[in-house]
């Protein structure tokens, strides 16, 4: 077989390119060894909000209890949140499928591995591609332990039909803040394992501390500067053999989350053999275009490529390069604007730009604004206890370099903190802008 261009992944990374080129009339195929969909879709951010909103609704209600609501017996039914979830998931990779079907692109299925710089071997098929886009996306990192076998997936973890009593999760990222809150939600005993001083290293760490209280306060045992050496069985369980400034501890669980982070899911894509550099940790290494620095003929872009956040709005702006660049020759350049990122945790946490360190090593002069807003009206009419913000603004121009933002409908805040930093929008015509009231929206004007 042969195409004009051949895409290994179907998520966000790579569906944008095979459409584009495909509509500019070459003939493409899309690769993949997983369900057609991506992980955004099928294991990652849309599955994962779906179960966060069914916490965060009975969270609300707790939080409002003796303030005019009645919870009662209100809980979350994991069985049922598997369902509904499944109402999301299922039919995205026949709709996928069909989509590329009608649009003319082949959909292969099978594990892609490059045998020359433009062939490629899917399953017993030998594929000759003009161009090659990489987007395959993430998948769990190695974490050196002993008895990893036992370790289960957050993928798994978003298709168990039942909840274990005890789950425990090793690292201090977005999956276990995420993914532990809604299991503290629907009742499990949750423990988070976490090797640095603090978890969500990439956060502000004046919001991380509150947000920290928030964790051990829905029960949820987090330990930090705590390292997981090894898994064994153990009394129908797993235990999880740990240590602490040197003394040895034990957690024991019936299941073990992997949450210690992610690496590029390429070394096995045969990338040597189509003289590709690539770092394993980083991704392949690409210029500024999207194109590989050692094999022109292949792109990559999303958690594939080197450079940008493991983000899926990032893998479609960069997918938007590559696809411009296929077409028209190395015209577009990739940058990477402002970038919001958001932990979906309970309160949400949320963050765009510089932090308080990364502004001052740059050599900036900046104005810190910092409070913490649960006395504020947002947050104590739904009983919102734990939030705050971090602002920074450039002196003497007032331009905004940072926003950090803790609390209900930070997820929101921060997107127009965003626009607001896209656009040039200081902070003094912020505080001059009226919004609509009472609303999170117009906090803003307060933050700044």
């Amino acid at each position: 077989m042969k195409f004009d261009l051949v895409v290994i992944g179907s998520g966000a990374g790579g569906a944008v390119v095979a459409r584009k080129c495909r509509a500019a009339g070459w003939s493409v195929a899309v690769v993949d060894s997983r369900p057609f969909g991506g992980t955004c879709a099928l294991r990652g951010c849309d599955p994962k909000k779906v179960l966060v909103g069914a916490a965060a609704a009975l969270d609300g209600a707790r939080r409002l209890a003796g303030k005019g609501l009645a919870p009662g017996g209100a809980h979350l039914d994991w069985s049922e949140l598997m369902r509904f979830k499944q109402t999301f998931t299922e039919p995205v990779p026949a709709a996928r499928e069909r989509a590329l079907k009608e649009a003319g692109i082949a959909a292969l299925h099978g594990h892609a591995r490059f045998v020359g710089p433009r062939t490629l071997r899917v399953g017993d098929e030998v594929v000759e591609a003009t161009h090659v886009h990489v987007a395959a996306g993430a998948k769990p990192m190695d974490l050196g332990l002993g008895g990893a076998s036992l370790l289960t997936t957050s993928d798994e973890l978003l298709d168990l039909d039942a909840l274990p009593r005890r789950v425990a999760f090793l690292g201090g990222g977005f999956i276990s803040l995420e993914l532990g809150h809604v299991a503290a939600m629907a009742g499990a005993q949750v423990t988070i394992l976490e090797l640095s001083a603090r978890p969500l290293a990439g956060f502000d760490p004046d919001l991380v501390t509150l947000l920290t209280e928030r964790t051990r306060g829905m029960g949820i045992d987090l330990q930090v500067e705590t390292r997981a050496e090894a898994l064994e069985r153990g009394d129908g369980g797993v235990l999880v053999r740990a240590s602490r400034a040197g003394q040895p501890r034990t957690v024991e669980a019936d299941l073990v989350v992997h949450g210690g982070g992610r690496v590029p899911a390429i070394d096995d894509l045969g990338l040597e053999e189509a003289g590709v550099e690539f770092d394993p940790r980083k991704g392949i290494r690409v210029n500024e275009y999207m194109q590989s620095v050692s094999n022109p003929a292949v792109y990559a872009a999303g958690d594939a490529a080197e450079g940008g956040l493991p983000l899926t709005p990032v893998a479609s702006h960069e997918a938007h390069v590559a696809a411009a660049n296929l077409l028209r020759g190395n015209q577009r350049k990739v940058d990477h604007p402002p970038i919001p990122s958001v932990v979906f945790t309970l309160p949400p946490l949320a963050a765009v730009g510089l932090g308080e360190d990364a502004a001052r090593a740059r050599g900036l002069e900046v104005e810190v604004k910092h409070e913490r807003t649960s006395s504020w009206y947002s947050s104590r009419r739904i009983g919102e206890e734990v939030s705050a913000y971090k602002v920074l603004l450039e002196r003497p121009s007032g331009r905004i370099v940072g926003a950090h933002v803790l609390g209900q409908q930070a997820e929101e805040l921060i997107n127009l903190f965003t626009l607001a930093m896209r656009c040039g929008v200081t902070g003094r015509e912020l505080r001059r802008t009226l919004f609509a009231y009472p609303t999170h929206g117009s906090d803003i004007a307060y933050m700044v």
